[in-house]
């Protein structure tokens, strides 16, 4: 008669001598074109009166978004982000003296036609009082690059594991487990695609009369993928 309460069996993480375990783990880096690139569009206006200053900032967002929304499906995405008008007070005096009022409204366009976003980056450049800071590009989340970073990562893993089993004059016969790295843990989810933006350029329209003219090269995105496998060879002949 055996108890109602058992205790766990423990399991053999190293496998054994009629089925021996091979732990490997596969990587696979690739370098690929990027597929978008953001911008990020700083809209300011200044004035003493506070909705002068407003109008001034109503009238240059109104006209960036045109400038932006011209370019039609070269632009994949446009957002508005924070809006701020804040008072400037004056350094002397008691009170609530305000100098002066400033404004800003940031937008964040993205692109997939990398030849209009010199010529719009240029453009948006020389509005007034209007900051571009970017690009940065960057691989979309369902890119095939990812899944061709994950297959050659398990292909790398089976190869690994295959040239183990031969070097014991042996082969491999099953498999028993396949995991991302860290998902058998609390971790960061272990295939990763590291996008590396391209450094930011920051542009102010007040501060030249003329924009630069700007000529970008899309910068080479890294997708890196890894998995940890496991397998049971036959029996070598040591």
């Amino acid at each position: 008669m055996t108890s109602a309460r058992e205790e766990p069996r423990p399991t053999t993480p190293y496998g054994t001598a009629d089925a021996p375990r091979i732990a490997v783990r596969g990587e696979a880096h690739l370098e690929v074109d990027p597929e978008i690139a953001r911008i990020g569009i700083t809209v300011g206006a200044r004035g003493t009166d506070r909705r002068d200053a407003l109008a001034d900032l109503t009238r240059r967002n109104t006209a960036a978004l045109d400038l932006v929304k011209s370019y039609g499906d070269a632009v994949e995405r446009l957002e508005t982000g924070a809006f701020s008008i804040t008072p400037e007070h004056a350094r002397h005096g008691r009170g609530e003296r305000v100098r002066a009022y400033h404004g800003r409204v940031h937008l964040t366009a993205e692109l997939t036609d990398f030849t209009a976003l010199g010529e719009l980056t240029t453009r948006l450049a020389d509005l007034d009082l209007t900051r571009v800071d970017g690009p940065w590009w960057a691989l979309r989340p369902d890119s095939p690059a990812h899944r061709l970073a994950r297959q050659q990562a398990v292909r790398e893993a089976v190869q690994r594991a295959r040239e183990y089993a031969e070097a014991l004059g042996t082969r491999l016969t099953a498999l028993l487990e396949l995991a991302d790295l860290g998902a058998e843990d609390a971790g960061p989810y272990g295939m990763e695609v590291q996008a590396r933006g391209m450094r930011t350029l920051a542009f102010d329209a007040s501060a030249s009369e003329t924009a630069p003219a700007l000529d970008l090269e899309p910068q080479r995105q890294h997708v890196h993928a890894q998995v940890n496998a496991r397998f049971t060879m036959a029996p070598p002949e040591l």
